[in-house]
Order: C-alpha cells, then sequence, then structure tokens
C-alpha cells in the first residue's frame, strides 16, 4: 500500500527476463515524480535490483520534504525554503516539519514553553560528561548521551500518543542544545553554563557555549540570525544518509532517542556532516599560501585536490540554501566588525570557478557547507563543533521522519537484498591439511 501517492490506471512498466514480460506498477506523487514500483519483483520474477548507494530507489513515501536538484528547489511541508528563511523562524520550521503545519499564535507560544520546561539535563547526566575524556569528539558524546535519555525518560520509550510525541521531541530538540554546549565546555575546561529560560532557542545556545561566571556572553541579532538559518536551512534535506538511518533504525520499532542517536552517528562522516570543515581547511591553505586562487583552481581541473563545498550530489544547479547563508554571513560579520580573510578568499573562489566553464559544465556551484563552515568560524565554533551544530538543526526533520514512519502503517523492518559474490560451496578442510602460505 502506498501512502499519499497514487498508481496509474492506464501506464505500467515493461520488464522482459527470459522472453517473458512483467508489468510493474507506475507511482505517480504530488509533484509528479515518477516511480516503478518494484515491490512485487523479487517474488514475481526471482530477480532483484542492484542500486549501490540506493541513488535510483525510493525507500518510503512521505509528505515532509521535497527536493527538485535540477531546478534548485527545497521546500518544507510544501513551503518554498526562501520564504520560510525570510519570514519564520527555526522553532517555527521546527513545528512545521514534525506536525505538518505552520503553528498558531497559541501553539507556537506552546510549544516554545515546552522546550523552556525541558532544556535541563537530569543531574546525573551531568556526571555522565565525566566518563568522556577531555578530547572526545563531541560528535561521541553527543550521541551517547542523546541515546541516554532513553534512561531518564522510561515513558517515552513507546510512544502511543500525541501527547508523548510532542513530549519526547520538545526534549530531545530543546535538550541537544544543551548536550552540545556542555560538551563544548567539557573540551575547553570551562564550567558548565545552564540554560536560561528567558533567552530564545538561538541565543540561549550561545549563551551555554561562551559565557562566563559574571560575564553573559551577549551576541548580535545578525549573529542570532546566522545561527538561525543555518539551523533552518539544515532542518531536513529529504532522504540522505542520517535521515534514512533514523528510519532504517526506527523500522525495529527503535525508540526516538535510540533512532536519532543513530543518526548522528551517520552524520558523522565528512562526506555527509563533516564536509563544512573541508571547505575552511581548503580556504586556510589558500590563505597561509600554498596555493594562489588561480593554482587551486588549475589542481582541481587537473584533479589533483577537490573544490570543496562546490556541488552537490542532489543539487545540479545553485543550492538555494547557499544563497541565503551567503547573505547571512555578510550581515553577521558586517555587525560585528569581525574582519574575516576566508570570507573574500570564499568570494573571489565562486566568482573564479561560477565564471569558468569547467564548472559550468559540469554544474559545480557552491551548496549549502561553502558558507556554513564561515559562520560556524565567526560564531567560535571550533571545527569538531561543525557537525554537532548540522546535528541541532537536523533534529526536526529526524524526528518528523521518526514520526512518519512510525504512524504511516506502512513501513516495514529495512532489509535490503544483496548480490553475493563470494566462494560457492566448499568442502571443510580440517587444519592439519591445510597449506601454509
Amino acid at each position: 500500500m502506498l501512502k499519499d501517492g497514487k498508481y496509474t490506471k492506464d501506464d505500467a512498466a515493461k520488464l522482459i527476463i527470459d522472453g517473458k514480460t512483467y508489468e510493474l506498477p507506475i507511482i505517480i506523487g504530488s509533484e509528479n515524480e515518477r516511480a516503478i514500483d518494484i515491490t512485487k519483483l523479487r517474488s514475481t520474477t526471482g530477480h532483484i535490483t542492484y542500486d549501490p548507494g540506493f541513488g535510483n530507489t525510493g525507500a518510503c513515501a512521505s509528505n515532509i520534504t521535497f527536493v527538485d536538484g535540477e531546478k534548485g528547489i527545497l521546500r518544507y511541508r510544501g513551503y518554498p525554503i526562501e520564504a520560510l528563511a525570510e519570514q519564520g523562524t527555526f522553532i517555527e520550521t521546527a513545528y512545521l516539519l514534525i506536525f505538518g503545519e505552520l503553528p498558531t499564535r497559541a501553539q507556537r507560544q506552546q510549544f516554545r514553553d515546552y522546550l523552556s520546561e525541558q532544556e535541563l539535563l537530569h543531574e546525573d547526566l551531568r556526571h555522565h560528561f565525566n566518563g568522556f575524556p577531555s578530547n572526545g569528539h563531541p560528535m561521541a558524546i553527543l550521541s551517547a548521551v542523546i541515546n541516554s535519555l532513553g534512561c531518564y525518560h522510561p515513558d517515552l520509550l513507546e510512544i502511543n500518543t500525541e501527547d508523548e510525541f510532542l513530549r519526547a521531541a520538545a526534549k530531545i530538540i530543546s535538550k541537544v542544545r544543551t548536550i552540545a554546549a556542555w560538551a563544548f565546555r567539557k573540551a575547553q575546561g570551562l564550567p558548565i553554563v545552564y540554560p536560561d529560560p528567558n533567552l530564545s532557542y538561538c541565543r540561549n545556545f550561545l549563551h551555554m557555549m561562551h559565557s562566563i561566571p559574571y560575564k553573559p556572553f551577549e551576541p548580535t541579532d545578525a549573529q542570532v540570525r546566522a545561527l538561525t538559518l543555518f539551523f533552518l536551512l539544515h532542518a531536513d534535506h529529504e532522504q540522505n544518509c542520517s535521515c534514512s538511518t533514523v528510519r532504517m533504525v526506527q523500522s525495529t520499532e527503535a525508540n526516538m532517542f535510540a533512532s536519532v542517536s543513530a543518526g548522528i552517528c551517520a552524520l558523522w562522516g565528512r562526506l555527509h556532516g563533516g564536509a563544512n570543515a573541508g571547505v575552511l581547511q581548503m580556504l586556510e591553505e589558500i590563505h597561509e599560501g600554498e596555493s594562489s586562487i588561480s593554482e587551486y583552481i588549475e589542481k582541481v581541473k587537473n584533479k589533483e585536490c577537490r573544490l570543496m563545498g562546490f556541488g552537490h550530489r542532489i543539487y545540479k544547479s545553485f543550492d538555494p540554501r547557499a544563497k541565503i547563508l551567503r547573505q547571512a554571513a555578510h550581515d553577521m560579520l558586517e555587525s560585528t566588525g569581525y574582519e574575516d580573510p576566508l570570507l573574500d578568499i570564499a568570494l573571489e573562489l565562486a566568482e573564479v570557478a561560477l565564471n569558468d566553464e569547467y564548472f559550468i559544465e559540469r554544474k559545480l556551484y557552491p551548496n549549502v557547507d561553502f558558507y556554513s563552515g564561515i559562520i560556524l568560524r565567526a560564531l567560535g565554533i571550533p571545527v569538531n563543533m561543525f557537525p554537532v551544530m548540522f546535528a541541532i538543526g537536523r533534529m526536526p526533520g529526524w524526528i518528523a521522519h521518526w514520526n512518519e514512519a512510525n504512524t504511516d502503517g506502512v513501513t516495514k523492518i529495512h532489509r535490503p537484498r544483496q548480490i553475493y559474490t563470494g566462494n560457492s560451496p566448499r568442502d571443510y578442510v580440517p587444519v592439519d591439511m591445510r597449506l601454509e602460505d
């Protein structure tokens, strides 16, 4: 059974195997995406499909996020990302992703109140941080502590009502920033700063990150705006690796805490949540004089190195999120007087690449990672915290997908097939008869 999609009545794909023709239904999504339904392929033909990386495989039907990479379109629940970035907030966007509609004024206030109520961690969890070395990676700490939340809230390991789901979602979205900030403070040897319920979501996070006793950190509005946009633009992005991981773990009927913890681990990789760190490393190499911009461009063309932050597996035109973050980076740096030579290099590098036929032909445009690292750097976030920041922003999307899979009545336990390429059956050889190398 397909949810929120439709089958064509008069059209079907025809597959011919060994002279026998099979008809496979065609599915059409709400944005006219077309797919071939192969759910009965193995049972009717004895064959499976082979698709490494699942780039041509639809693992689910979802009504949360739509991406059209060819046209550079990103929409959350039907709303263009540009409109949400211009008029909305991260908390409104989180509510939209999780519950399907933009909140009313009363719903928005109720959700904010829930987040304020849930921002503290159980004091025993504070001691949990002492079990990690001071140089422990904050992604490992984040994943472990998020998973541990289930121990402190066993009533939410089984979610059967909307109220239970709301409470679990609010706990994770609120507490994830507290966990992230405390992991940072521990690594820096700084005292823990408790959340302030009088501050907004992003101001509160920056407060916990950068305040010191008797000297609270007071960010500019542009800094808060830049962080808000960073979180909002990362809140969901369809069936990427970490989102698919959350859905796969949920398919075993694992609880929400365990599922999003697994998503954090998937996000950790440098090809996913760690990509913006690679951009900064590239810009720093150019800044330190190892290569000029023109020399670096030539190295890229000669395949001696990669142009980090350009191109995207999905977007074949400009990443719409990159356009928004580019302006946010400008506004923030201007508001603080913070001069970052890396931004100047980034802008010049982008200008050169966008006017070079080599990159135009290959549709290599700046993606969201190209500017996000500069924003985080200017906010005083160290590089090893970059994927943690990504995880905070992506949490609403993971929760939305977890809930969609948990309630759609369609999801089965994920169990991909494989093409076995190992040895054929062979006889066991006793140890005394095995030849030595």
